[in-house]
């Protein structure tokens, strides 16, 4: 509407951007399992007198902290959400165009053309959660983790005498003191060749990464003691060298069901490179020493 004025269009608005959150809140991601696609808004156009468009409407989803996410069609690891608060983007919205005022030059003073702005980006994702806990619990099934986990918490897990009770992980909160206190994950049973996904597999095995912690958890009935705790830390090993750097704690479990001369008779065969502990979330014997012993841990490698 100038006579004359020279081009005046502004450039396009930015598209908005997929974004994930950490929210300490959050434990599972249960809420994405029905919502699977998520949509950032369109950049606006330019208008005239070099008004530049509005940017799109950012798309925020709430993750738990340690998710981690992957590039679906190759597995690749592309980031994970560590802290509380901590946003990374995860698409990145298309650039927004240039108007056409900035072709305009002593040579071409009234361009009528502009540059597009950038074609919306598409992906899939993978997102999985590695459970953030101080403290995680692995045993074979049945190795009383589930029910030592609802002795020293208020988590209330499934119990029952019989193999994968526990299908899910589940947290609880160990109080030390009034104002000092930790997490345990009873993690889902280990058979033999579950690195190779026997039985549950590596579903669960990667929560364990997260641990600052392995807490052995094997029953007073498997007599050979050493040789479970052999193949607890073979399938660790084959599923990631690195968890055999964590510091360890060996739990004989259901120790009421053996009298003294039996524990005498087990211990020169147990193993010798870390503490072992006999306790009983029946009789809560040994309970307390080993909260002391897995908090003096914590503490000590903080």
């Amino acid at each position: 509407y100038i006579l004359k004025g020279g081009p005046d269009g502004g450039d396009g608005g930015r598209g908005g951007h997929i974004i994930l959150r950490g929210n300490k809140q959050m434990w599972t991601l249960i809420h994405l399992k029905y919502n699977r696609h998520f949509f950032a808004g369109h950049g606006e156009n330019g208008s005239k007198n070099n008004s530049s468009g509005k940017t799109g409407k950012n798309i925020i989803i709430e993750v738990p902290m340690g998710t981690v996410v992957k590039a679906a069609n190759t597995g690749e690891v592309i980031m994970e959400i560590l802290n509380h608060g901590e946003e990374k983007i995860l698409l990145e919205g298309g650039r927004g165009g240039l108007g056409n005022s900035h072709f305009k030059s002593s040579t071409n003073q009234t361009p009528r053309y502009a540059q597009a702005g950038e074609k919306e980006k598409e992906g899939v994702f993978i997102l999985e959660l590695k459970l953030l806990a101080d403290v995680g619990l692995v045993g074979f099934p049945n190795a009383g983790k589930s029910t030592f986990l609802s002795t020293v918490s208020a988590a209330k897990p499934k119990i029952a005498n019989y193999p994968f009770t526990t299908l899910e992980p589940n947290l609880g909160i160990v109080r030390v003191s009034d104002y000092e206190s930790f997490i345990i994950a009873d993690i889902p049973g280990i058979i033999e060749k579950a690195s190779e996904g026997k039985g549950l597999g590596t579903r669960f095995l990667r929560h364990i990464e997260r641990n600052a912690i392995l807490l052995f958890m094997i029953s007073v009935e498997d007599i050979q003691i050493r040789e479970q705790y052999d193949i607890l830390l073979a399938e660790l090993e084959k599923y990631n060298p690195d968890l055999l750097l964590k510091k360890r704690i060996l739990a004989i479990t259901k120790s009421d069901l053996a009298n003294e001369e039996i524990i005498a008779d087990m211990c020169p065969e147990l193993p010798t490179d870390l503490p072992v502990i006999f306790i009983s979330s029946f009789s809560k014997s040994g309970i307390k020493d080993l909260i002391g012993q897995l908090w003096k841990l914590l503490n000590l490698y903080a």
